[in-house]
């Protein structure tokens, strides 16, 4: 379960790197980098760390 939560942080990333250079929804992509770094912090805290 803990891997799917990295995944997800991932891909906001990934989504919220391809929106900024695209321009295609302005908003949104900022709420996807701040999503994506709240997913990527909890799983710190939790002290699981990055690498699983």
């Amino acid at each position: 379960m803990s891997n799917l939560l990295y995944i997800v942080a991932v891909v906001l990333i990934i989504g919220w790197l391809l929106g900024v250079f695209v321009y295609s929804a302005t908003g949104l992509i900022h709420l996807l980098l701040v999503i994506a770094l709240i997913a990527i912090i909890l799983r710190v805290i939790q002290g699981r760390g990055l690498k699983g």
